[in-house]
């Protein structure tokens, strides 16, 4: 009896469709289309009230935008054209009119059972996508979203990422990780940047981007790294775990021994890349996260005479030491000025070059291994050099390994 008195009220306020109208109860039963629903509804409405059946005009609600779901699936299957993709969902923004049309309705009838109109038309439309084009409709991972526009009357196609797990070698000192803008005009080009808006006219993440931009049609290609190494230290040995985000790829599928052979060869002598899997965003944040040790192999030259027996005492006394290193001078001007707490987990002489010590220290994250040598001015304690009483300074630096979050594990 409550139904059927919410039914007259709801007609009451003009003429609406029999999806709109159904919709409205579309929570209350299973099995039936909201269109369904709502002809039900009105034809019992009329057995109810002893008047005769009329289809309904046009709707006052929706303004009869049920009817172009076909044209709809039709301009989302067009808009994708040319994308490779095997599962999508689709999302409607709702004109604010026709919200506030849904909302008088049910603040005034408080209706509790309603469905919005735009989860109705992503399932319509959704599945005239899949029965004309053979898609299937995945709302957990879907490869695309296209966004039904009805204000615009326009598709928006949004092409979710893919993921690539691997780990790269920079061969070459002076490449940073990651794009960096220039800092005299923040990347919009100027006379010190040569009109780049670069500060360094190649990063790793361009270098394994561009092939893999080009190879996927995707728009972007962004790097996540398990920490970074300094411009001018090489990563080498097994190389740095990384994820590699392909943005908005038109091309989806490719053999990654493929990629990395194309990667491979146009960053010869740079940088170089083992690709291991397929990947997901979720990695992306355990990559980052993950805070494992870190292996280096460093050259270091030390002012005046010392003897072997110091340097080893020096060497011994910095094994697996607590070291307290203030935020070094190099980077105080971009990260916050705090004293941060690092073990040396190891540290030995490995050997000598034209009278300076090679030396492979392993620390946990986060240690600074260039202000471990030569104490930073006091703020790192201990340090190599205010063991040995001189300066000592490093001349070279190679990260020779880094922990990946599966041996963390």
């Amino acid at each position: 009896m409550v139904i059927a008195e919410d039914v007259e009220k709801i007609l009451s306020y003009g003429e609406i469709c029999d999806h709109c109208l159904g919709r409205f109860f579309g929570k209350l039963s299973h099995g039936l289309s909201n269109d369904e629903r709502g002809k039900a509804l009105r034809i019992a409405h009329c057995l109810h009230e002893n008047i005769p059946y009329a289809p309904p005009g046009p709707c006052w609600i929706c303004g009869d935008i049920f009817s172009r779901v076909g044209e709809w699936a039709d301009r989302v299957i067009e808009a994708t054209e040319g994308i490779e993709y095997g599962s999508f969902i689709i999302g409607t923004r709702v004109p604010p009119v026709i919200a506030e049309s849904e909302e008088i309705i049910w603040s005034d009838l408080s209706l509790s059972h309603a469905e919005p109109l735009k989860s109705e038309m992503n399932r319509e439309v959704g599945k005239a996508v899949a029965r004309k084009w053979g898609k299937v409709a995945d709302p957990k991972q879907p490869d695309i979203v296209a966004i039904l526009n009805l204000a615009e009357d326009c598709v928006e196609i949004q092409i979710r990422s893919l993921f690539i797990y691997g780990r790269y070698r920079k061969l070459e000192r002076g490449i940073p990780q990651t794009h960096w803008f220039c800092r005299a005009c923040q990347g919009k080009g100027c006379e010190k940047c040569n009109y780049t808006g670069k500060q360094y006219q190649d990063s790793v993440e361009e270098l394994i981007g561009r092939p893999i931009i080009r190879l996927f049609s995707a728009g972007n290609a962004i790097l996540h790294g398990s920490g970074r190494e300094d411009i001018d230290a090489r990563m080498v040995g097994t190389g740095r775990p990384f994820v590699m985000e392909v943005v908005a790829p038109r091309i989806r599928t490719a053999d990654l021994a493929l990629v990395q052979h194309e990667i491979n060869q146009a960053a010869a002598g740079r940088v170089e890349v083992t690709l291991e899997r397929w990947s997901t965003h979720k990695e992306v944040e355990i990559i980052k996260s993950t805070k494992g040790y870190k292996k280096y192999r460093i050259l270091v030259e030390i002012d005046g005479l010392y003897s072997p027996d110091e340097l080893q005492s020096a060497i011994q006394s910095l094994k697996g030491a607590k070291v307290n290193q203030r935020t070094p001078i190099r980077v105080a001007h971009r990260r916050a000025d705090r004293v941060r707490e690092r073990r040396v987990l190891d540290i030995s002489v490995v050997g000598k070059d034209s009278g300076r010590v090679i030396l492979e220290i392993t620390g946990e994250a986060g240690l600074y291994i260039k202000e471990l040598v030569s104490g930073d001015q006091g703020r790192t304690e201990p340090s190599l050099s205010g063991l040995l009483g001189r300066s000592a300074r490093v001349c070279s630096l190679d990260v020779v390994e880094v922990q990946g979050y599966e041996e963390g594990e």
